[in-house]
């Protein structure tokens, strides 16, 4: 019997309200480990196809790619769900695994309408867990967040019918960026992967989450959009470029923000720059360094954001400013944190180095030195904020006078297994080389490799050293930092304004003429004005002197 794991999460997570105490939890972990097996147990191949209204179907495809990434959502889903089992809000408890189905389901559609529902469903299901924090804040976030996967959702849905209309079909498989079709599409995911200029929905609303719902967040719609890249546009040489700015603008923001989730958001904009740069040089080495890549990143990045989780739960804050010595508190936290540290570090024996590596050796094998070079840039700037910031600014520095209980036991139950992953990985990367989708020639532990990483990164810590005990390091001050989302957030909303002015202004200068035509009407004159206009004419006056006092307030 074939069994769509996705449909399996979102069954299981109907009840999920209904349970209590330890059914509940029991039925929390054994649901992602049900999908799981459910995923492999399926060969390799179509499932699930039909046709309706004239349109070949495919709902699930088993290939090695679909496989690896659906493998991933499915282990950020159990660890996200342990990470949770302390709420005793059931809507977030519920939403996860119909959330988590989402990717899945993605990965594993054969065909773009089956990607277009899951890829709404991915937009209108993670919503909530911003809003479950029940603020303001949260529910102005939700609200621009919603607006953002809405947006993606309309240019998916637009691009799959000029994509269909010119020919190509409904199988989801390379779609390039030649065609309208493929343009939108891409221009969809790039909404989603938070492409620069597009990427201010991700840092303005990741920190706005409930503690739990970062940590989904951080594991399935940018890698869902990953994955997508990774299927349909592998080799698109912009890519390259796009992935290389997303690498390298974000360590900037991350240097100077305070809020250390934000820190991690910039950091995840970092992550997704190496992977769609690695999209962008295709082939063997290039995909199989984005897939892989990405499957370490939903890790160790989950571990570093539900690290500041346990921290925000126990001292009620997560600002770089009113943080530091919660090593002596929180002893275990500090050395989960650590090792996710080391993780996106990319220290040799963690999963970063196994994975970054592929990603620079694709890109050195193209003869990209340009590329390399800001890569590798890249490389000792995510060192900086996240390797070492994070855990320095929250657990040493200045000692707050914090002494707080460690984290709940299934939150360190849920980042032990995201530390035993990365260390795994990087002890033994064969076994996820093993899952990739294409055979290649690569070793990750040569000499050269090691020595030029550990090179980097003693540079990159001298260099963090030097900066502090000179004083250049930007301070971690309360602050708010000015992003994208200035146009929408305060250039938008100023224009708004000038617009109801401006129609203020012609009201009020129109007001006499009203009053005269009204005194000609009622003495029975009929004068042109008093004739019957046409309403699109009308509207059309309106807008132009709406647009002239708009530009005549902006001067």
């Amino acid at each position: 019997m074939t069994i769509n794991p996705a449909l399996l999460l979102i069954a299981g997570a109907l009840p999920i309200p209904l349970l209590r105490g330890r059914v509940r939890a029991v039925w929390m972990m054994l649901l992602p480990l049900a999908a799981l097996a459910a995923l492999w147990t399926l060969p390799e191949g179509v499932h699930g196809s039909f046709e309706i209204l004239g349109l070949h179907l495919e709902t699930l495809r088993v290939d090695a790619l679909a496989r690896l990434f659906a493998t991933a959502f499915l282990a950020a889903a159990l660890i996200s769900m342990v990470y949770a089992l302390h709420l005793r809000d059931a809507l977030q408890q519920t939403v996860i695994p119909i959330y988590a189905s989402s990717a899945v389901g993605g990965a594993l559609a054969g065909d773009l309408f089956t990607l277009f529902v899951f890829w709404e469903l991915a937009g209108l299901s993670s919503v909530f867990l911003i809003w479950a924090r029940r603020t303001e804040r949260a529910y102005r976030a939700g609200m621009r967040y919603l607006v953002a996967q809405v947006a993606s959702g309309l240019l998916m849905l637009g691009g799959i019918v000029l994509h269909v209309n010119a020919g190509h079909g409904l199988e989801f498989g390379f779609i390039g960026a030649s065609g309208a079709g493929g343009l939108l599409i891409l221009l969809a995911v790039g909404i989603k992967c938070a492409f620069p200029v597009l990427h201010a929905w991700l840092t303005d609303t990741y920190p706005e989450a409930t503690i739990v719902g970062t940590v989904a967040l951080s594991a399935f719609t940018t890698k869902f959009a990953v994955y997508v890249l990774a299927r349909g546009f592998p080799g698109t040489g912009e890519l390259v470029w796009v992935g290389v700015v997303m690498a390298c603008f974000p360590i900037f923001y991350a240097v100077i923000e305070n809020d250390l989730r934000r820190v991690l958001a910039y950091s995840m904009i970092n992550q997704l720059g190496f992977m769609v740069a690695a999209v962008g040089v295709g082939g063997a080495l290039g995909v199989n360094g984005a897939a892989a890549h990405a499957f370490a990143d939903i890790l160790f990045k989950g571990l570093l954001f539900m690290s500041m989780g346990a921290v925000l739960l126990r001292t009620g804050t997560a600002k770089g400013s009113e943080l530091g010595g919660l090593y002596k508190s929180m002893p275990q936290t500090m050395v989960l944190c650590v090792i996710g540290a080391a993780s996106i570090s990319a220290f040799p024996l963690f999963s970063g180095f196994a994975t970054k590596s592929i990603i620079m050796e694709a890109v050195a094998a193209e003869h990209r030195t340009i590329v390399w070079l800001l890569l590798l840039f890249a490389s000792a700037g995510v060192f900086h904020h996240a390797g070492i910031k994070i855990p320095f600014f929250s657990f040493f520095a200045h000692d707050r006078g914090y002494r707080v209980a460690e984290a709940p036991l299934n939150m360190r139950i849920a980042m032990g297994l995201a530390a035993a992953g990365s260390i795994l990985i990087g002890v033994a990367p064969g076994l996820l080389y093993g899952l990739l989708p294409y055979e290649m020639d690569y070793t990750a532990y040569t000499t050269p490799h090691v020595i030029n990483q550990v090179q980097l990164l003693l540079l990159a810590s001298m260099a963090f050293t030097v900066l502090m005990r000179t004083g250049l390091y930007p301070p971690e001050l309360p602050s708010v930092n000015l992003d994208a989302d200035v146009v929408y957030r305060r250039l938008l909303p100023r224009l708004w304004r000038t617009g109801l002015n401006g129609v203020t202004r012609v009201r009020d200068a129109a007001a006499p003429l009203q009053q005269r035509a009204a005194r000609l009407t009622s003495s029975g004159a009929r004068p042109v004005q008093a004739a019957s206009w046409p309403t699109d004419l009308m509207v059309l006056w309106v807008a132009l002197l709406l647009a002239l006092f708009l530009l005549i307030s902006l001067l």
